[in-house]
C-alpha cells in the first residue's frame, strides 16, 4: 500500500537543513559556514544535504527566499501606497518581518555587499535599495536617511548578535524586542525637525 512516509520524511529534512543553515549563515557568516558544518549540527551527513541541494549557495536561496518574498511585499506595498497609516504600517510590518525571518534578514542586510555576486542576494540588495529610495523620496533630510539605516541595519544585527553578547537569563524576549523596534524604527521613520539646525557646541 502507498506511503508518504518517505516524501513527508523528506520535506522534514529539507526544513531542517534550511533552518540550521540560517543559523550558521547569521552566527558564522555564509563564507565560514560549510555543508560539512550543516550536515553535523542538523544530524545529517553531507550526502544528504547534497541530495536536498546541489550546493551551498542553492541552501541559501531556499533558506532566504521566503524572507526576501515577504520583503518585497512589504516594500510594494508600501510604494504602491496601499493600506492606511504609511510609515506605520510599514514600522509594524518591517518589525514582524525581523522577528520572523532575523537569520535571513540578518545574512542579506548584513551580508548582503560581500554576497552581492549571488542571485538571491542581488535580488534582496535591490529590494534594500528600493526601500531607501522609498524613504529617501518622503525625507529630505540626509540625518532622516541615516537614522533609518542605522536603524534597519542595527536591529538585523542584534537579533541575532545578542545570542553571543547577552546571557539567557538577561536577553530581552520578542515582546520585548517588539516594543523597542517598534519605538526605534518608528522614530527613525519621523521627519527631523527641519528647522532645527545641528549645533557643535
Amino acid at each position: 500500500m502507498p506511503t508518504d512516509a518517505q516524501p513527508t520524511s523528506r520535506v522534514r529534512a529539507a526544513d531542517e537543513l534550511k533552518q540550521v543553515a540560517l543559523e550558521q549563515f547569521a552566527t558564522v557568516g555564509f563564507a565560514g559556514t560549510s555543508l560539512q558544518h550543516i550536515a553535523d549540527d542538523a544530524g545529517y551527513s553531507k550526502s544528504s544535504v547534497l541530495y536536498h541541494y546541489a550546493s551551498k549557495e542553492a541552501l541559501l536561496e531556499a533558506a532566504i527566499e521566503p524572507a526576501i518574498a515577504e520583503f518585497e511585499a512589504v516594500l510594494d506595498d508600501f510604494v504602491g501606497g496601499r493600506g492606511s497609516g504609511g510609515r506605520r504600517l510599514l514600522v509594524d510590518r518591517i518589525v514582524d518581518l525581523l522577528l520572523e525571518h532575523r537569520e535571513a534578514v540578518h545574512v542579506f542586510i548584513i551580508q548582503g555587499p560581500s554576497l552581492s555576486h549571488l542571485p538571491i542576494i542581488a535580488r534582496a540588495n535591490a529590494a534594500v535599495r528600493r526601500l531607501t529610495e522609498a524613504i529617501n523620496e518622503q525625507s529630505v533630510s540626509v540625518t532622516d536617511q541615516v537614522r533609518f539605516g542605522i536603524a534597519l541595519g542595527g536591529a538585523a544585527f542584534l537579533l541575532t548578535a545578542a545570542r553571543s553578547y547577552v546571557g539567557d537569563d538577561q536577553r530581552p524576549t520578542d515582546d520585548e524586542f517588539r516594543v523597542a523596534l517598534h519605538a526605534v524604527l518608528g522614530e527613525s521613520l519621523a521627519p527631523a525637525d527641519r528647522d532645527s539646525t545641528p549645533t557643535t557646541d
